[in-house]
């Protein structure tokens, strides 16, 4: 089994949704992502993928939609403020977490065909979360 990791940093912001800790207050990161791709074999090229590839296609697509933004779930009250104002978000369907941000990165990078295996998000330098679907964990 071959694996790679290609590292993506970036800064945003968000809050959570009935949660009585600091972090129900608008609050920001600097977060790091790590996209960890496996494979049983490699390409004619003798790679799992193209660190530019993974660069080009996923890098792009978190400066654009999470870079520097908001990211707040679907029916969060201050939605209409940031509307208001013209700033910037992301909308997530779930709360805003470390380990819900991680399942939405995965889902990206999935579905622009890569053989994503698992996501580490790093919310801070020594807190981060880990998302895998069922089927590819270990026991």
């Amino acid at each position: 089994m071959y694996r790679v990791v290609k590292q993506i940093d970036f800064c945003y912001g968000h809050r959570l949704m009935n949660y009585e800790g600091m972090c129900k207050h608008p609050h920001g990161h600097n977060g790091r992502v790590e996209i960890e791709l496996s494979s049983e074999g490699l390409d004619e090229r003798g790679m799992v993928a193209d660190f530019g590839d993974i660069k080009k296609a996923v890098k792009k697509w978190i400066d654009e939609k999470m870079d520097h933004r908001m990211i707040l779930r679907r029916d969060d009250p201050l939605i209409s403020v940031f509307r208001k104002m013209k700033e910037p978000f992301y909308l997530m369907d779930e709360n805003p977490t470390a380990e819900n941000i991680a399942k939405e990165i995965y889902q990206y990078v999935a579905s622009q065909k890569f053989p994503v295996t698992e996501i580490r998000f790093w919310e801070s330098v020594s807190s981060f979360a880990v998302y895998r679907p069922s089927s590819q964990r270990s026991g």
